[in-house]
C-alpha cells in the first residue's frame, strides 16, 4: 500500500509537465498594446537585413509569442522583448528599428515604450 501515493505523486507530477503557465492579465495587456504600438509606428521594422512595416513585424512577433507561449517559455512581457522581440531565432542578428532615418535595436525601443506604458497607468 506504500506504492500507491508513490504512484499518485509520480502521477501529478508527469501531468504538471505538460501544463503552461499562462501570461497574467497584466502581461498579456502590455504585450498587446506593444504588438499595437509595432503595428501603428511609423517606424520600419528591420529583420535580418531586410526592412518591413508595422503590420508585418505584428505578425511576425505575434507568430513568436504563439510558439513561445506553447513552449511555456514566456512568462512576462520583458521574457516577450527579449525572447520574441529582440533578435532573429534563426540568424541571432538583433532586430531594429528605423524611425526618420534613427535606427535602434527594438529591445531598447519596446522597453523604453514599456516603461512609458507602465508610467500612464
Amino acid at each position: 500500500m506504500r506504492l500507491l501515493p508513490s504512484l499518485l505523486l509520480t502521477a501529478l507530477m508527469l501531468a504538471s509537465v505538460g501544463a503552461h503557465a499562462a501570461l497574467d492579465a497584466t502581461a498579456q495587456r502590455e504585450i498587446t498594446q506593444l504588438l499595437d504600438f509595432v503595428e501603428h509606428s511609423d517606424c520600419r521594422f528591420i529583420r535580418n537585413g531586410s526592412e518591413y512595416p508595422g503590420s508585418e513585424a505584428r505578425v511576425h512577433l505575434q507568430k513568436k509569442l504563439d510558439y513561445l507561449e506553447n513552449k511555456d517559455l514566456v512568462s512576462s512581457t520583458e521574457d516577450f522583448i527579449e525572447r520574441a522581440a529582440s533578435k532573429s531565432s534563426m540568424s541571432g542578428k538583433p532586430y531594429q528599428v528605423s524611425c526618420s532615418g534613427a535606427k535602434q535595436d527594438t529591445a531598447t525601443w519596446l522597453n523604453t515604450e514599456l516603461k512609458r506604458l507602465r508610467q500612464a497607468q
